[in-house]
């Protein structure tokens, strides 16, 4: 499904409360962006069987105190069976998400620092990190009111008269 196709899915599917799918669209151009940086569609995301993702915590060699909370993100479902997480866990399972999705989903998931992006079949030594906090900031960027440009009418003093 391609990048336009997932936005319109994502509006649809959102909750008909009146504001979140002008939300969703509102952020779209954010999401598209990052999805841009990236090379598939959908990635395999681990999730329990009560469909929460798989969170996994690493610490920084340099200084073991300092650590981030990540959802790793597979192109392929053998690159999922690389890890073998689901064969130590059966509750375990990887489920193919719209990439739009996930970043979307990011911005939700307030326990995680980012989502990694393995991009290369294969090659689970280089991903591509989405923090959550640069999402964020697009985001902002994005809902910002545009200020109009000045007009000879916008200049006009209140006490003309």
């Amino acid at each position: 499904m391609d990048l336009d196709r997932q936005i319109k899915v994502l509006i649809d599917e959102a909750p008909q409360d009146g504001v979140t799918p002008q939300v969703v669209a509102a952020v779209a151009p954010v999401l598209v962006l990052l999805a841009g940086r990236l090379r598939h569609l959908e990635y395999y995301i681990l999730q329990n069987l009560d469909r929460d993702w798989v969170v996994t915590t690493l610490s920084d060699r340099a200084n073991p105190k300092v650590t981030k909370r990540v959802i790793y993100a597979f192109p392929t479902l053998a690159d999922v069976s690389a890890v073998a997480v689901s064969e130590q866990d059966p509750e375990i399972v990887a489920s193919p998400l719209p990439v739009t999705h996930i970043l979307f989903q990011l911005f939700a998931l307030e326990t995680v620092d980012s989502i990694i992006f393995f991009d290369t079949p294969g090659d689970l030594n280089r991903g591509t990190d989405i923090q959550r906090r640069e999402l964020q900031k697009l985001i902002k960027l994005q809902m910002q009111p545009r200020s109009t440009p000045a007009s000879p009418f916008n200049q006009i003093p209140p006490d003309i008269a």
